[in-house]
């Protein structure tokens, strides 16, 4: 489309699931409002168009600062009413628990659905058929660069756009643009909370609780937490990010498929420290973007890797460590450089996830075995804390942020919930 003159409704920039969430919501309750979606890539983007797990159950995905369960459940039903999640069943959960419960471990039963990436994508095509059927708009390869509060405008790789309301829900890959568009309107922020970790990946022979339960959800002692498990048809990838000083470092993520792709049997999940940094530390992100550049500085450009044998002997990997001539399978991300992940590792948030590692080992015997490949670094940067104006996420007058990105939900059905309340802020102030 074309670039207008006359202000729209509601922009919204970015097309994930919060943005989904927000529009769905206004078009529904004022179909007479213009309402404009940006995205600077090519489809949707976030956790619907990667894995698309999601998961149903209070408070997974909700932070507890901006949610209660009451309103939680209920907004799950309106998620649900247009995600139409098939929910995967779960077996043997009291045998997995009880190991657990002896440990001192949590284990967590949530009702999960699981699209896979191409699942995903066929998704997105069908709720952006259905936005554009409401009248919504959608305008792809288009980058918001900067806003004027004042003229109510921003400025995008296409020129300017003028708007009544702005919704900004860049994701979790927009954590950096959501911190400067809140520099720029000088609004207040809390960085100090990260996520790091590992992505481990076996067969599933050796993590059969997959069999039973999709994406176990299990919360360790010290902060640790499985997060993010794939299984069948699963694969380790990469992403690529960008610092605020425009250096490129990667994080590997997880990725599985629908039955459409080939049977790999194949396992693979993250184990997550949560990381709260106190005064004088200035920003938990930047914190957690060196440690992803002090990684790339040791794999040559590359993140690492390393068998779980080698590292119990207290050794690097090295390349012949990743055939199929020693162990009964390859890494399914190649493009990691073998090497020593305690080097790199912080060795505080290294040991609690060792540790935990052992407790799952116990729990689903495994886990441990001298094959299993650790790859790092996994970060996750969701943690921005904006001061709102509003329970509805208004962080200045008629701008307002929602998503993963400015901390307001972590994962696809909290952050669709975040874009339903701050459609609803929206149309109470119209009137």
């Amino acid at each position: 489309m074309g670039m207008g003159t006359e202000p729209v409704d509601c922009l919204i920039v970015g097309s994930g699931p919060a943005a989904l969430g927000t529009a769905f919501s206004l078009a529904e309750q004022r179909p007479e409002l213009k309402i404009l979606l940006i995205e600077q890539e090519g489809t949707s983007t976030g956790g619907l168009r990667n894995d698309c797990k999601m998961n149903f159950t209070w408070p997974v995905g909700f932070p507890t600062e901006y949610w209660n369960r009451e309103e939680a459940e209920a907004m799950l039903k309106v998620a649900d009413r247009h995600l139409e999640p098939e929910i995967l069943p779960t077996r043997n959960m009291s045998v997995y628990s009880r190991r657990a419960a002896k440990l001192d471990v949590e284990l967590v039963e949530i009702r999960q659905a699981h699209l896979g990436t191409d699942g995903g994508m066929r998704l997105i095509k069908k709720l952006t058929a259905d936005l554009e059927s409401l009248g919504v708009e959608f305008s792809f390869h288009e980058q918001m660069l900067s806003l004027d509060p004042q003229e109510r405008t921003i400025t995008t790789s296409r020129g300017e756009r003028a708007y009544h309301k702005l919704v900004l829900a860049p994701g979790r890959k927009g954590f950096a643009f959501l911190q400067d568009m809140m520099d720029r309107l000088s609004i207040p922020y809390v960085d100090n909370v990260v996520d790091i970790g590992l992505r481990l990946e076996l067969p599933e022979i050796q993590y059969p609780i997959v069999r039973d339960y999709y994406d176990p959800k299990f919360l360790f002692p010290g902060g640790v937490r499985t997060f993010c498990t794939n299984s069948r048809r699963a694969y380790v990838v990469k992403e690529k990010y960008k610092s605020r000083h425009g250096r490129t470092y990667y994080s590997v993520n997880g990725h599985a498929f629908s039955d459409r792709r080939k049977v790999n049997d194949m396992a693979n999940f993250a184990l997550l420290k949560t990381v709260r940094f106190t005064e004088p530390l200035a920003s938990g992100q930047e914190f957690a973007q060196m440690l992803g550049l002090q990684a790339m500085l040791m794999g040559g450009g590359r993140p690492l890797m390393q068998r779980v044998g080698d590292f119990r002997l207290g050794k690097r990997s090295k390349a012949a460590d990743f055939s199929a001539d020693l162990y009964n399978f390859e890494p399914s991300l190649k493009a990691c450089t073998p090497g020593d992940i305690s080097l790199a590792m912080p060795a505080r948030i290294l040991r609690a996830i060792w540790k935990s590692m052992k407790l799952l080992d116990t729990i689903v015997p495994g886990v441990m075995h001298p094959s299993t490949i650790m790859y790092y670094p996994e970060i996750k940067l969701y943690a921005n804390r904006p001061t709102f104006m509003d329970g509805c996420f208004q962080a200045a007058p008629d701008v307002y942020m929602i998503g993963d990105g400015a901390g307001t939900s972590r994962g696809i059905t909290a952050a669709w919930a975040s874009g339903v309340r701050a459609a609803r802020g929206i149309v109470k102030s119209l009137g």
